[in-house]
């Protein structure tokens, strides 16, 4: 099954790829590499996801907030492959920021999120290494931000 034809079983709607709001790109390909620069998060209305975990938001509701986060990188990943997500060969590695309170402890069931849902979307092709990282703040006040490399044909 293609990667199209698992966004339509799913019924994922993937958002509009939004551009940079700094001195930065969307996206980068160097030879088969393609890095997506961190994806924050933002709900289907285009509202920003924001509050710390632990604090204004649950682990489920940041686990929600990464799963947003995945689908704006496969947005830009997309993007960068001119529309053809088979060019995708495997995912690489995602890197989770979690904006979090000093006690919470649960950063990877967070960006869970974003691989589970990379996952599902690209199959075998979508496991990868990652990192879950604590943060006392992330742009715009936001509660999770993700970044991704992938590996194209």
């Amino acid at each position: 099954m293609s990667i199209e034809e698992k966004l339509n079983k799913y019924n994922i709607i993937l958002p509009e790829p939004m551009d940079p709001v700094g001195s930065y790109v969307a996206s980068v390909i160097t030879n088969k590499s393609l890095f997506i620069s961190g994806q924050i998060s933002i709900d289907e209305n285009g509202k920003l996801i924001k509050g710390k975990i632990g604090k204004e938001l649950s682990t489920e509701e940041g686990y929600q907030a990464a799963e947003r986060c995945a689908l704006s990188i496969i947005s830009q990943v997309k993007k960068a492959c001119n529309g053809e997500l088979s060019k995708v060969k495997k995912c690489v590695k995602l890197t989770g920021y979690v904006n979090s309170i000093a006690e919470f402890t649960d950063q990877p069931k967070v960006i869970n999120g974003a691989s589970d849902l990379i996952f599902k979307v690209f199959g075998d092709s979508g496991k990868h290494a990652r990192a879950a990282v604590s943060c006392n703040s992330l742009p715009l006040g936001v509660s999770v931000e993700v970044d991704a490399l992938f590996e194209l044909n």
